[in-house]
């Protein structure tokens, strides 16, 4: 199978080839894959970050051949670019950047060339995972998101790990599999990843702790909360909405 580059802002996966099945991630721009299957214009792919599968619209399979092995970059932030055609695009954070222009805040894929009128941050973001989660703040949630115009819980965590260079898996009971298990909520650092169960034990919910009893999440949209050994604690209303289940540290790269 070719591997291709995406050339979107983001591209839907959906869990079925038609515009009525649930969106279960997106492929976000320079991100590689590889289609493996087909169903009238609809493409089967597997997104190569986190192996993740699903159906893209083929009027979304807009792309860059992988033809070469040039070193990538990872966007910490939203930046505006220019391409040669003097079109706008702005590429969300955790979208990849392949070959360095010839000038400052430019990059190319094959022979399409993009510029920035800011200065390129990629990988990492900040020092500090909590710091990077800060600027997803107020994102609306959106089942299978990840950019800021909507991401669900696993999105926000593998998004803040992508931009400090580790992959995680895309969803929140994978993500839940790896990693150092921490026992209790007082041996937590920031940065560790807090994971929640249903009545049926099953894990639906991630956030990162940010310490001081905190924890950044997208719940609704992307807040902060407190936390201790039960769950997440909504002072607003006063009752607990996330039974803390699991707690992960995720050495970064």
């Amino acid at each position: 199978m070719d591997k291709l580059i995406c050339g979107n802002v983001f591209v839907p996966l959906r869990l079925a080839p038609s515009h009525k099945s649930e969106q279960g991630s997106q492929i976000l721009f320079g991100e590689k894959y590889a289609v493996i299957d087909s169903s009238g214009s609809w493409l089967k792919v597997r997104n190569e970050f986190d192996g993740y599968e699903g159906w893209i619209d083929g009027d979304h399979h807009l792309y860059y051949p992988d033809n070469s092995n040039s070193a990538r970059g990872i966007l910490a932030k939203r930046t505006s670019f220019t391409d040669s055609s003097g079109n706008n695009l702005i590429l969300e954070p955790g979208s990849e950047i392949y070959m360095p222009g010839k000038k400052a805040g430019t990059f190319c894929i094959n022979d399409e060339c993009f510029e920035s009128s800011v200065k390129l941050i990629t990988h990492p973001g900040s020092p500090d995972p909590v710091e990077t989660a800060k600027e997803f703040l107020n994102s609306p949630y959106l089942w299978g998101g990840r950019t800021t115009g909507g991401m669900d819980c696993s999105g926000l965590t593998q998004l803040v790990y992508k931009i400090h260079g580790t992959a995680l898996p895309r969803d929140s009971f994978k993500q839940a599999e790896i990693g150092e298990t921490i026992s209790f909520i007082n041996e937590a650092m920031a940065g560790d990843l807090l994971f929640f169960d249903n009545e049926s034990g099953i894990i639906n919910h991630v956030g990162i702790y940010m310490g001081n009893d905190r924890i950044i999440h997208c719940s609704g949209s992307v807040r902060t909360d407190r936390i201790d050994h039960q769950g997440i604690f909504i002072e607003s209303s006063g009752n607990y909405t996330h039974r803390l289940r699991l707690i992960k540290r995720i050495k970064s790269k």
